[in-house]
């Protein structure tokens, strides 16, 4: 197994961990039906499944 021969700096591991940061989920707001939704997804409402304002697909239930 591999071992490091020095130790790494407390600087670079932080340089390493700059983009761990999470960031939250991308959300928007529908216009005809008012819903949040996350961005360039389909969602449901009322029953409808609702993707850019139209409904895709009538009656659709989540399995």
């Amino acid at each position: 197994m591999a071992h490091p021969k020095r130790r790494h700096s407390s600087t670079r591991r932080d340089k390493r961990r700059t983009h761990d940061a999470l960031t939250g989920k991308a959300l928007s707001t529908d216009p005809t039906t008012g819903e949040v939704h996350v961005m360039h997804r389909a969602h449901v409402f009322e029953g409808n499944l609702v993707y850019k304002g139209k409904v895709v697909v009538e009656g659709y239930a989540k399995v």
